[in-house]
């Protein structure tokens, strides 16, 4: 059962991680550090928090508190006119890194641990689901932003509008022939 839960946690942050790329891919620099209003996070200031998240809460994951002492949380939420979109790929892709390796090498064993974020005791599944919450609520704000910038042009990251019978047809067929 602990396998199948570190497993499945590492396929979903990989689909979420997914969905942000190819919801970069669809904007331009302009739009990639655009927001609404002076309260607002653009698409690269997300990026820039989960991948600073990511990579705090996830490196020595299992033996250093999650907040660590170079991160510097409020600071993810600026960026100057200098600040250029391949720096904001270099934070997520070492956030991403962080969290993926992580869970490639935990144990079943690892989950019956406790760990430390901010100092608050947390059990390693507990850390986990906290971590993909966190992450694919931001995710969805990334979406969100990018699907309003294409909005007509927009490349559907799941199942097209209409399309969804047809996808179900066909996941029918995939899965009923492999359980033959």
């Amino acid at each position: 059962m602990g396998a199948n839960l570190i497993t499945a946690a590492r396929n979903e942050f990989a689909r979420y991680q997914q969905y942000a790329e190819r919801a970069f891919a669809q904007v331009d620099d302009r739009e990639f550090f655009m927001a609404s209003d002076s309260e607002a996070n653009s698409i690269a200031v997300l990026a820039k928090h989960i991948g600073g998240n990511l990579r705090s809460r996830w490196t020595d994951f299992l033996i250093s508190d999650g907040e660590k002492p170079d991160r510097h949380r409020d600071s993810e939420f600026e960026i100057n006119e200098r600040t250029a979109r391949q720096d904001i790929v270099r934070v997520w892709d070492q956030g991403w890194r962080a969290v993926l390796e992580t869970l490639d090498g935990l144990r079943e064993e690892d989950l019956s641990r406790t760990i430390l974020i901010r100092s608050e005791p947390h059990t390693v599944p507990d850390a986990i689901l906290r971590s993909l919450a966190h992450t694919a609520s931001h995710v969805g704000q990334i979406v969100l932003l990018a699907k309003q910038f294409r909005a007509a042009d927009w490349k559907t990251l799941t199942i097209p509008r209409g399309r969804s019978e047809e996808f179900l047809q066909r996941m029918r067929v995939k899965f009923q022939g492999e359980q033959s």
